[in-house]
Formats: structure tokens, sequence, C-alpha cells
């Protein structure tokens, strides 16, 4: 099969990151001012070559192999807007980002079509949605850090990373991080967080740099997915404290890369616990980068997409070369 060409729109920068290190090349359309999911390769990560940006209004005129939908919003309005008629026959997936927010039970998911193949990234995230007709497989996260951006934890201080936590409320533990925060030294680092008396924004580059000297990560987090931070401050080493919620239950084992539960006064005593003893933190820090490596690596995500993505392809056209409209997301069974 020749190299894919694959449209997705720009909703996650740190995911659509990782995801175009995949042997695919990736179109992200923009428009002018760069509005909510049309950012193209603005930001400043350093996008690989083969992610490529494209004015909306030229998308429906040029040839691709695939479309991947990133939001409600993808799926229910863009893709009528900028996509012909024969794109949108092309092999369809829906990358689901989140957990259900209305129930996190009894949630039908938006897409209801077996043609489409619905990829969730979490084993949290398929058990919870209602996924009704459409064909699901589960890629969980992969990510990277620089060989020489290791744990050292010389810090006697906790780090949170989450962007706008201010304003995002109870979901992402605004008010766990304020009662920690009075017991425990806490850092919080990403966009606005100078309005919680934060640290601001730090860049990709440099995060791993700057969250290895922290004795810890600390995730307040209740509700979502599992967090990419979560996941290369392992990477990194830093032994992670967290909520036992979502995925993050199965993330971290206690005792082995960190500690989770449900009790927030017992973290808080692990956290004291490890502001005292580096050395239980050095041990900590092996199980974190050992469970990352294991699970979160960049080889396997990528691998698990280009498998995905040709799969689907490879599918559809041959289907369509013998006149049968084969649902895409059958590919992934």
């Amino acid at each position: 099969m020749t190299r894919l060409r694959v449209l997705t729109w720009h909703i996650h920068g740190s995911y659509l990151y990782y995801l175009a290190h995949a042997n695919i090349d990736f179109v992200v359309p923009f428009k002018p001012d760069r509005p909510e999911g049309y950012g193209g390769r603005g930001g400043t990560l350093p996008w690989p070559e083969n992610l490529q940006e494209l004015p909306a209004e030229e998308v429906r005129r040029h040839e691709f192999d695939c479309i991947l939908f990133q939001s409600q919003k993808n799926y229910l309005e863009d893709q009528y807007e900028i996509l012909s008629e024969k794109q949108r026959l092309l092999p369809r997936i829906y990358l689901e980002h989140d957990p259900p927010r209305h129930s996190p039970t009894d949630t039908p998911h938006p897409v209801d079509d077996p043609g489409v193949l619905l990829i969730h990234v979490t084993p949290f995230n398929e058990l919870m949605w209602d996924s009704r007709s459409t064909p699901i497989r589960v890629i969980e996260h992969g990510v990277t850090v620089p060989d020489d951006a290791r744990y050292s934890g010389e810090l006697e201080r906790g780090l949170v990373i989450i962007n706008g936590l201010r304003s995002r409320g109870r979901r992402l533990g605004v008010d766990i991080f304020e009662r920690v925060r009075a017991e425990v030294p806490l850092d919080l680092v990403g966009m606005e967080s100078e309005m919680m008396g934060g640290l601001g924004e730090v860049g990709h580059a440099a995060l791993p740099y700057f969250a290895s000297r922290y004795r810890f990560l600390f995730n307040p987090i209740r509700y979502t997915s599992l967090g990419l931070a979560v996941c290369e401050a392992m990477m990194v080493g830093l032994p992670i404290i967290g909520l036992a919620t979502t995925e993050m239950a199965t993330a971290v084992e206690n005792g082995v890369s960190g500690y989770v539960d449900t009790d927030v006064s017992r973290l808080v005593q692990h956290m004291k616990r490890l502001l005292n003893d580096r050395s239980e933190a050095h041990r900590l820090s092996k199980g974190a980068r050992t469970t990352a490596r294991q699970r979160f690596s960049l080889e396997r995500f990528t691998r698990d997409w280009e498998d995905a993505i040709r799969s689907s392809v490879r599918r559809w056209r041959a289907a369509d070369a013998e006149g049968i409209r084969m649902p895409a997301g059958e590919a992934a069974q």
C-alpha cells in the first residue's frame, strides 16, 4: 500500500503531535484567525514534516485516503462544510478523546454507524460509552521524552500540570488542588495557571526537564481521560499521586509507580512521606518509568494507528473494487 494521506482536525495539540509520528501523511485544515479546530500547524509544537496544513476552502479539491474525526463538531458539522460528497464516502474513523459527560454509563455515543471505526484512547472510555452499532478499537496513549530528561527529584515540592484549571472546575479538581496545596507545597503549571498563583505555561520541549526536578506529580482530576501529561511525567520517571478514578486506577500501581486513592487525606499522607524520603521517591520513579516504557511507548502507539488506518483503507478499497460498500469500521473486526 502506498503512503496514505489522512485528513483530520487540530483538536488536541499534544495528541496530534504524537499522532503525526506515524508513517502517514496527515493534513489539517485552517481558517483565517485559526479558530478552534482550524488551527492547522499553529502553536509552538515542533510539528513533523508529514503534518501538513491546507486552507479549509481548498480541502474538497484534494485527494485523501481516510477522514479522521476528533470531535462531535467535526462529525456533525465540519464534514458537511468542508468535504465534498465523494470525500464523505471515504473510510472514516472517529477518535474519541473523552469519557461520556452526561452520564458515565448511559450516554449513547454520537456516532452510531457500522461504517465508522470508533477509536477510544483508554479502556475506561470504551467501557463507559454506549457505542451502539459502531465498531470499536482502543489505542492507548503513546509519548516520548528526550533520553536525557531523567528524574532527579531534588525539589521538595509536588508538580501539577493542567491547562485552565481555574475555569474547568470540579471535574478537573480545582477544589482538590486548593485543599492539598494548603497542606503540601505544590507548583501549578499550564495555560492560565497564573490566575491561581501558578508558574504559567511551560513549553512542550522544556516541560520534561522542568518536571524532572520535582519530587512527584499530583493529578487532582476527578473525571477525564488519562492525561498525556501523566504519561509524559511517568516516562521521565516522576512518581504519580492521583485519584483512583477513570484510567488512573490502572495506570498507577500503588507502591510501585506512585499512589492512587479516592481518599484525598491518604494521598496527602503519601505526598508528605515522599517529600521526607527521597530514596522512596526514587524507588517509585523506577517503577513509573518502567510502566510508561511498557505501556505508553510511542513505537507501539504509532504502530497501532498505522494498522487501524491501513486496515480500514485496505478493506474499503477491496470492497469498492467489487462494487460493495463495505463498512469501513469492519476493518478492525
